[in-house]
């Protein structure tokens, strides 16, 4: 099964790359997907963030790194994905994170 990790990564940090980690020992795929938003301020360049993302990742043989700037529902629907991880940094993080996991579902049912 191939799961995607959606972000900006910017930076990329440890528990990034952990959580990447983790999946890659349950996923057949992980896709580290470095999204591109042009409404959003960052402090990389977009393929600054790329190059990041490669050598944090770079000795894991099931994951690929990929960019988007659409809805994370379209890549998902175009790379047969049916999995989106998402890391929680506190609490709070998590009424957020269900919002959009609802949103997602919605428009892609078989999305988890």
């Amino acid at each position: 099964m191939k799961a995607v990790y959606p972000g900006s990564f910017d930076p990329i940090t440890y528990g990034h790359i952990d959580l990447v980690e983790r999946c890659s020992e349950i996923f057949d795929e992980v896709v580290v997907l470095v999204m591109e938003n042009v409404n959003k301020s960052h402090f990389f360049s977009h393929e600054e963030r790329i190059g990041m993302v490669r050598r944090g990742v770079s000795h894991l043989r099931n994951v690929t790194i990929t960019t988007h700037s659409g809805l994370l529902v379209d890549f998902a629907r175009e790379n047969d994905v049916k999995v989106v991880i998402r890391g929680l940094r506190a609490v709070s993080d998590f009424e957020l994170e269900l919002q959009m996991a609802h949103a997602n579902k919605a428009m892609l049912p078989e999305l988890e």
